[in-house]
């Protein structure tokens, strides 16, 4: 479970990715690793560790965020901050991976509630991640946007 509460530090991260070493995982357990750290910050980390510097992120068209972000730092003051700052407990649940080579599909439920409406909201996505060596250089949100979009609406 990925609970986006405390995403401020993805700055830090940036400066920090480069002290990292990375040793030999699969794409799969990079993938994973974002997810399933004991808490966000480690998630974040994981993240920062593995993502090239050029990474290309998209955010599905009709959800609140939606573009292409390059870039860690565009990515966090785009998504995560305001996911961190606009939602309680925004959480993603991942239930299935796929890879295959270089993609890895990380399939889930987003759940959160929307601060200014207080409207819980329930979504399937599919998180397609293309790697190349040991990077992540590409992110795609596939998302059932109704339901979020029915959270901001009074």
């Amino acid at each position: 479970m990925v609970n986006i509460t405390k995403v401020g530090c993805l700055t830090l991260l940036l400066v920090l990715s480069s002290c990292f070493n990375t040793y030999d995982m699969t794409n799969l357990e990079i993938v994973k690793s974002t997810y399933e750290g004991k808490t966000s910050e480690e998630n974040g980390a994981n993240l920062a560790k593995y993502v090239a510097k050029d990474i290309k992120w998209t955010e599905a068209k009709g959800f609140p965020y939606a573009g292409t972000y390059i870039g860690l730092e565009e990515i966090a003051k785009n998504v995560f901050y305001r996911l961190g700052s606009e939602w309680i407990n925004y959480t993603f649940t991942p239930d299935t991976y796929v890879a295959d080579g270089n993609i890895v599909v990380a399939i889930g439920t987003y759940t959160g509630t929307y601060k200014k409406t207080n409207k819980a909201f329930s979504a399937r996505v599919a998180h397609f991640w293309t790697l190349e060596k040991r990077k992540i250089v590409s992110f795609e949100q596939i998302v059932d946007s109704k339901t979020v979009a029915e959270a901001l609406n009074n």
